[in-house]
């Protein structure tokens, strides 16, 4: 599989026109690319999926914080044990973003939980598109699950599931549930660890 083959997996992937080497796609107003850049700007081979991958856009480099994520970019590199079924977590404790209706914030435990098959989420470019919802106005259900479709039409993962655990605001929580599928066969999946929300009672 090459990183071209990203196009099959997702078709709303579309190359994006004026970028260096074909390596920056857009999906659904979020750019995705994939490799190694920077100070590491070589050509990495992983052995398990012998994918070549072009210069990736934040990691060994000075990044600035995405004004929204429609302005973001998430790389991908290739996983070193495509042959191996694994799960990987990210936790982002203080996720924030906006009330579309009223502007004041809103606060996320978000825990994402998936299981690659040829590529990796690079961990860098997650924590800045994240960053980048700080001033993004949208609802609870919205950002957890644009969240989670992002990386999967970024890394087409064998599985997928995000958690999203919302602060109460008007009084009520809202928690946001969704995956991808059944997990993996025999895949170590602890639980996500986040208690449901519970005033006084």
């Amino acid at each position: 599989m090459s990183s071209s083959s990203t196009s099959v997996v997702a078709p709303r992937l579309r190359e994006s026109q004026g970028q260096s080497a074909g390596s920056l796609f857009v999906f659904n107003g979020v750019r995705l690319s994939s490799g190694l850049g920077g100070p590491f700007a070589f050509a990495y081979a992983s052995p398990m999926t012998n994918m070549q991958s072009p210069p990736l856009k934040h990691l060994g480099r000075e990044s600035r914080l995405p004004d929204a994520p429609d302005a973001a970019t998430l790389d991908r590199v290739p996983n070193p044990h495509a042959d191996l079924v694994y799960a990987v977590r990210f936790v982002a404790p203080e996720f924030t973003c906006l009330c579309p209706m009223t502007g004041q914030p809103d606060f996320a435990h978000l825990v994402i939980d998936y299981a690659p098959k040829s590529w990796l989420v690079e961990s860098k470019s997650l924590k800045l598109y994240l960053m980048s919802y700080r001033n993004h106005g949208a609802f609870h259900e919205d950002c957890t699950l644009t969240i989670a479709k992002h990386l999967v039409g970024l890394i087409d993962p064998r599985w997928l599931r995000i958690g999203g655990y919302w602060f109460p605001r008007g009084g009520m929580p809202i928690d946001v549930f969704w995956q991808t599928d059944e997990p993996p066969s025999g895949l170590f999946l602890p639980d996500q660890g986040v208690a449901p929300y519970r005033g006084r009672g």
